[in-house]
């Protein structure tokens, strides 16, 4: 089948009007939110399980390979179509949630976007915990397939932790349900196995979110440091008194400057570190714990603890933070963004070397970081356009993360592998590891149809094709 023909078989199953095919129409499908980009041969938009069922069937039987995308925020080259193919969006998929608070949960489709999940929620007195910091326009289908976490990840747990039962699309068209509303459902954890595949498994079109109570009480400090080493210190002091914050933040003076002159949030531009620390639960005993926190900042240097004395207030910080990847385009052009994790006792020193690494390749870095449970971002922030420069940034993000590895960490807290770190994958698992990824791959998808090139080493995927 050629493409025209392709196209137009796929028009009979999702429409004419949703697929795209014209280059300048499947332009903006090239990329995602890093530098690379590929041109996919169409682009479509199934309105359900049954036309992504169909699409599917249709590709296997043609050999085309299959990339199912949200919006495109992710920032490890996850949705990158590095073979062309199909890009199966999901922006159609996106019937109106069913909410279920007496169970506590909502199932919904993944064109939802999470902020739009939040505003529906939030009358009635509930939230879904997950909030990456892309919430205003990441789906969450793009969510489940990284295993996003964000701010609140500290108390609540990341996308894994709320995600009770799937409807999924396979390889070969067939259409499975993992889990289900229950607490628990025996059998193997299928929906484990597909929350942070990265698209390579199946393509989501249902999901069984766990749903939570609105907190009675929220208190938001920030709290000032002169020193990064005395604010990450802090966190680990807070967290080994027995206290677990919804959020314990940190930025470094390079994030906080480009941060306070893109929002105006309020922050300093003189402190080498600062922390945004949120309390939330019952109103009770929530004073006694706030001035346990300040306590513990005074031990650690802190210059000034400020408290939010309104909503606008705290929104106001919280602008600012989730503001923080876009602000530092005042810095330079491009970034490169790693997020590995590593235990909150060695935070402290793992930032100190973050700034090592950076000056001994010469490129400039600003760390923005779920502090609380030691989920880093570095950003490495260079010219695109300087060959030269771009390869030091490669070569200063490897060290990174083997640095996240090397003081006990992982490769990555909530963004994913995708292209960007699939090589970097030997770095933490070894052959046996890697070689029992690739039978689960092969197992789901044999021909690599799905999201081929991601997240498992070209060598370790091509064997587990058996090519």
């Amino acid at each position: 089948m050629n493409r025209q023909e392709l196209i137009e078989e796929l028009s009979k199953i999702v429409g004419t009007e949703d697929v795209f095919s014209s280059r300048r129409d499947v332009l903006v499908y090239e990329y995602d939110s890093t530098p690379e980009a590929f041109e996919p041969e169409v682009v479509l938009f199934p309105a359900n399980a049954a036309e992504a069922s169909a699409v599917m069937k249709l590709a296997a039987r043609e050999g085309r390979v299959v990339v199912p995308r949200g919006a495109g925020t992710n920032v490890s080259g996850g949705t990158l179509p590095v073979k062309g193919g199909i890009v199966l969006g999901c922006s159609r998929m996106t019937g109106p949630p069913r909410i279920d608070t007496a169970n506590e949960r909502a199932v919904v489709e993944p064109g939802i976007i999470n902020l739009e999940l939040q505003n529906t929620l939030a009358p009635l007195g509930y939230l879904y915990a997950p909030d990456p910091a892309s919430q205003k326009v990441s789906t969450l289908g793009g969510n489940v397939g990284e295993n996003s976490g964000g701010p609140h990840c500290l108390k609540y747990g990341v996308t894994t932790n709320h995600v009770y039962g799937l409807e999924v699309v396979l390889a070969d068209g067939q259409v499975i349900h993992t889990g289900g509303k229950v607490e628990d459902n025996p059998g193997y954890d299928l929906t484990g196995l597909m929350v942070a595949s990265e698209g390579t498994l199946g393509a989501v079109t249902s999901m069984t979110l766990r749903l939570m109570r609105s907190p009675e009480s929220i208190k938001t400090m920030l709290a000032i440091f002169d020193t990064l080493e005395d604010s990450s210190n802090a966190v680990s002091d807070i967290i080994a008194e027995g206290i677990i914050p919804a959020t314990l933040e940190i930025m470094d003076k390079t994030i906080t400057w480009a941060v306070e002159t893109s929002y105006h949030s309020g922050f300093p531009l003189d402190a080498e570190g600062i922390l945004i620390i949120e309390l939330d639960g019952l109103r009770d005993g929530q004073e006694r714990q706030a001035e346990q926190i300040v306590e513990i900042c005074r031990r650690n240097h802190v210059r000034e603890v400020k408290v939010a004395q309104s909503d606008a207030e705290r929104n106001n910080l919280w602008a600012g933070r989730r503001g923080a990847f876009g602000a530092v385009a005042r810095v330079a052009p491009m970034y490169s963004v790693q997020d590995g994790a590593v235990p909150r006792t060695r935070l402290s020193e793992t930032m100190v070397r973050v700034v090592q690494i950076a000056d001994k390749w010469g490129v400039k870095v600003g760390t923005v970081a779920h502090a609380g449970d030691g989920n880093l971002h570095p950003l490495i922030m260079y010219n695109p356009k300087d060959r030269e420069e771009v390869e030091r940034v490669h070569k200063a993000g490897k060290e990174i993360l083997k640095l996240c590895l090397e003081v006990g960490g992982t490769l990555t807290g909530e963004h994913g592998i995708g292209v960007e770190k699939q090589d970097s994958m030997a770095l933490q698992f070894g052959p046996d590891e890697l070689a029992t990824f690739a039978l689960v791959k092969k197992t789901f998808d044999p021909n690599g149809m799905l999201n081929p090139n991601k997240l498992l080493p070209n060598q370790q995927a091509a064997a587990g094709m058996g090519v």
